[in-house]
């Protein structure tokens, strides 16, 4: 039989989540971000569950056609811009709006027919020094850009360093208006954070991406109580059960010892599968719907509970890793990680199965 190890997506969340983030967002236009395989649920999972969205974002060129061959026929906006005159081209013939954000990008764009018409979204550097220009050569390449024949509309955006944090907009938004003032284009700037809790910095478009996934784009707090759902369930089962004594060690390192006689269940899975291998004894897990902690050292292939809570646990019950009872971001920052890691690294070998219906 297979290893007891699957991972669930639901398609219903992805739906209910889109529609938050469109309330929130009060009519503008709306980028479901789908970069990096639907942030681990599948790129097609995620254009099935994202089908309302106004248009789709990514980085990966061979995504955007993936997305074209599966019928998607919206807007599709390349995050990081063409990396080489050939994406340009793609760009042209399957109709992809591009980030440009430096002066190469600007070069391809000029070199193209005419009829090419390629929607260009310029970016603003406001401060988190990745990707964008500057003031005046921001300034500059907006002249540049809007008197190339090739380029049809040309919309503004910047990224956010620090939307999550209280006035962490400020002066990004300072910086981008008076770079932007005079210029005639629409504006897209926010991130999740900002387009569940900054409307000033919404513009035109919102560009939405952990929140559509049921994970909470803040340090602190809970994906439900900002209204979502989970899109990702990992789930496994016990395959062995422990009876420890007082100062007997577990797993690699024997990183735990047990400070009284305790029963021990052995989960099929581990870091091999996506599990992070630094979360540490304390980690929130559930068996048989009962929240509990892991002990020990993450391993490859299994990792350990403390079966105390369950005294009725058993090789083959049931474990959720993370999903609905134990929320992505409690394994996250307990891992001193974010949620956006978990999903995108969940492992190839980790079945996935999807669910499908109305959303309600």
């Amino acid at each position: 039989m297979p290893r007891p190890i699957s991972a669930t997506v639901s398609i219903p969340a992805m739906r209910h989540n889109l529609a938050l983030a469109r309330a929130r967002a009060r009519g503008r236009f709306v980028w479901a971000v789908v970069k990096a395989n639907g942030y681990g649920h599948g790129l097609a999972n995620a254009a099935r569950g994202f089908a309302a969205a106004d248009g789709l974002a990514l980085v990966e060129f061979d995504g955007a056609s993936q997305l074209r061959r599966e019928g998607w026929a919206g807007p599709v906006l390349m995050l990081e811009g063409a990396f080489e005159q050939a994406d340009v081209e793609q760009a042209a013939r399957e109709r992809l709006s591009l980030v440009v954000h430096e002066e190469r990008q600007v070069d391809w764009l000029a070199t193209m027919p005419p009829h090419a018409q390629i929607d260009v979204f310029l970016k603003f550097n406001s401060g988190m020094n990745r990707l964008g220009f500057r003031h005046d050569a921001f300034r500059a390449a907006f002249a540049r850009i809007s008197g190339l024949p090739t380029v049809g509309r040309v919309a503004l955006m910047t990224h956010f360093a620090n939307a999550d944090l209280d006035g962490g907009t400020d002066d990004a938004m300072r910086r981008f208006e008076d770079a932007a003032a005079g210029l005639q284009a629409g504006w897209s700037l926010a991130n999740s954070a900002a387009t569940l809790q900054l409307p000033g910095t919404h513009g035109d478009a919102v560009r939405p991406g952990v929140m559509l996934y049921g994970a909470t784009p803040f340090g602190e707090g809970d994906a439900r109580s900002l209204g979502l759902r989970p899109t990702m369930r990992l789930e496994s089962r016990l395959i062995a059960v422990q009876q420890l004594e007082p100062g007997d060690a577990v797993g690699y390192g024997s990183t735990f010892r047990t400070g009284r006689p305790m029963r021990i269940g052995v989960v099929a899975c581990g870091y091999a599968d996506g599990y992070p291998r630094h979360a540490p004894s304390g980690t929130p897990i559930a068996v048989d719907g009962v929240r509990t902690v892991t002990v020990g050292r993450v391993a490859m292939d299994m990792l350990m509970v403390d079966l105390e809570p369950v005294p009725g646990a058993r090789p083959g019950s049931a474990v959720e890793l993370w999903g609905d009872i134990v929320p992505i971001d409690a394994v996250a920052r307990a891992s001193g990680t974010i949620g956006y890691e978990l999903m995108c690294a969940l492992a190839q070998r980790v079945p996935v199965h999807v669910e499908d219906g109305a959303a309600s």
